[in-house]
């Protein structure tokens, strides 16, 4: 039995016509119908069109979106007349462009860099806010992929996101690093909730957090100020032994004539041993109880201030002088192992204000030490200060009894107000001290943005949504740290915090409707300049 069904598509407005025909299922003992799509209802006249049913349907959709899509390329497409706003997210869309990384992101993850994209966006323009609220978000801004993004899609995309893309990424942001530019490189934690994850240990967490965490190391150009990489690592790995997995990853990326710089935690004869044997460039801090610098502070003594030494624009005294690094390589296909001297550049710096400091820190902890060892609440961790700079005894009668050993202290008296760096490239002492402040600086802020992208905790359970999520993250970060760069540049802090610049540009509205050029609304002479502080040509009254 055959009857004509009518049903209304309400995404087009088209109602198509079905023949319907009844029938008896006798595997399933009951009655079924089979529809044909015979045509679609014509609105003016009441008659059907004839069609062939074969696929018409999506050609037709196909056709009406692409009769929407503008001749000239651009961000997504008006669909219906709307005012959002753009004026932040235009910046980003700029800095993508000037950085390479939407051109990257788009080979890397042909199928996905636009929602990558706008999530990025959403993490820097609303900092703390979870990702539930990106529905609202997009619908008042204008941003690459133009559409909301369900909860589940988030762990969908999160998911999808390999490691062989990850690593792709990180090659391509890496070439366009200058080989001439050192790379600064340096951890972080950041504490958990999750009881699931592998890597999530206790370890000493830089935040000051009692949490398990999980590391995070960072490889950021110097000069840019913009990371280009990063590696998960369990919680309770110290930043000393992440240096051969980070030389090992280097050569997988092909990276060639790379230039290190980093903190003192990562000292170490092994690791310095170890950036010798894969012939790179480093600029190290260093600690003053290490020999060669012991050895020097002696050797400066008394003249440590005098004038000859000074610097006015650093207000230290520099000194440096070439070493003779006693390199060690083993070979175990050879079953020997390696002695040779390997030039090296020590530069050592001397301030008087940071004497007092270093007098004072070092005057509590004796006490404290003391303390802990009359009261008999010692600390593993202190085990070799109380060795060191201690003489302990205890008896029947009267107890533990403390003496100090004052030639040892008299020792680290010598290293007050000194600090210690090591290359083996950089010859002079000042030249080295700005790139280890370049660092220095670009390391605290990059680090406050774990605020504003909620990297301090984590709450998410599974591994691949984990590494999803960092990841989209991580090029929020490539974002911030170009705005901070250009920030400092221009002086611009003394104006406004981030938050406050981006809200400047934010308020910016842009008109939408179908069929026609998108316009922006006011811009006045301040905002205009903003963007071209930041490095960026200011909006136009007609987007193109």
């Amino acid at each position: 039995m055959s009857s004509i069904i009518k049903r209304l598509d309400k995404r087009t407005g088209i109602t198509y016509v079905y023949e319907s025909t009844s029938y008896w299922d006798k595997e399933k003992k009951q009655p079924r119908s089979k529809r044909v799509l015979i045509g679609k209802l014509d609105p003016d006249t009441g008659k059907v069109v004839p069609t062939d049913g074969r696929g018409k349907r999506r050609k037709e959709r196909l056709q009406r979106e692409s009769d929407a899509i503008p001749t000239k390329q651009g961000p997504v497409p008006a669909l219906r007349t709307e005012r959002v706003f753009y004026g932040a997210t235009y910046l980003f869309d700029q800095i993508g462009e000037i950085t390479g990384i939407q051109a990257d992101l788009k080979t890397c993850f042909p199928d996905t860099y636009k929602q990558i994209l706008s999530i990025a966006y959403y993490l820097i323009l609303e900092d703390e806010n979870p990702l539930y609220r990106f529905s609202k978000w997009a619908k008042l801004h204008r941003h690459p992929y133009g559409k909301d993004i369900s909860s589940q899609r988030f762990s969908e995309l999160f998911q999808s996101i390999t490691e062989e893309q990850k690593m792709r990424f990180f090659r391509l942001q890496g070439e366009r690093r200058s080989e001439k530019e050192y790379w600064a490189y340096d951890t972080t934690s950041i504490s958990s909730y999750s009881e699931t994850l592998r890597q999530v240990k206790y370890g000493k967490n830089k935040d000051g957090d009692h949490l398990p965490q999980i590391n995070l190391a960072i490889l950021f150009g110097e000069e840019s100020s913009l990371p280009f990489y990063y590696r998960k690592l369990a919680g309770n790995i110290p930043d000393i032994k992440t240096i051969r997995e980070l030389i090992r990853e280097l050569d997988v990326l092909g990276y060639s004539k790379i230039k290190l710089v980093m903190d003192r935690g990562f000292c170490s004869t092994d690791n310095i041993n170890a950036l010798y044997k894969n012939h790179y460039k480093f600029l190290l801090g260093a600690s003053t109880t290490l020999k060669y610098a012991k050895d020097f502070i002696r050797e400066i003594g008394e003249t440590k201030d005098h004038f000859e030494f000074y610097d006015n624009d650093f207000d230290l005294y520099v000194f440096s002088k070439t070493i003779a690094w006693d390199y060690e390589q083993q070979r175990p296909y050879k079953g020997d192992t390696i002695h040779e001297d390997r030039r090296m550049y020590l530069h050592l710096y001397y301030n008087p204000e940071k004497q007092v400091d270093d007098a004072k820190n070092f005057n509590r902890r004796m006490l404290q030490y003391r303390e802990e060892i009359l009261s008999g609440h010692r600390v593993p961790e202190h085990e070799k200060e109380y060795r060191k700079y201690f003489e302990i005894k205890e008896t029947p009668k009267r107890g533990i009894s403390v003496t100090y050993r004052q030639d040892k202290i008299d020792q680290a008296h010598e290293r007050y107000g000194f600090f210690a760096l090591l290359s083996n490239e950089v010859k002079d002492p000042i030249t080295a001290l700005k790139l280890y402040r370049m660092r220095d600086i670009a390391e605290k802020a990059f680090w406050n943005y774990k605020d504003r992208l909620n990297l301090r905790r984590t709450l998410t359970s599974s591994e691949s949504s984990l590494e999803g999520k960092l990841f989209v993250e991580f090029v929020a970060l490539i974002y911030l740290s170009y705005i901070n760069k250009k920030m400092i540049d221009g002086q611009l802090y003394s104006k406004y915090t981030m938050h406050e610049l981006l809200d400047e540009l934010d308020v910016i509205e842009c008109y939408l409707e179908p069929g026609k050029t998108p316009y922006q609304g006011e811009v006045l002479m301040k905002q205009e300049q903003l963007y071209r502080d930041l490095g960026v040509k200011p909006l136009l009254a007609c987007l193109k």
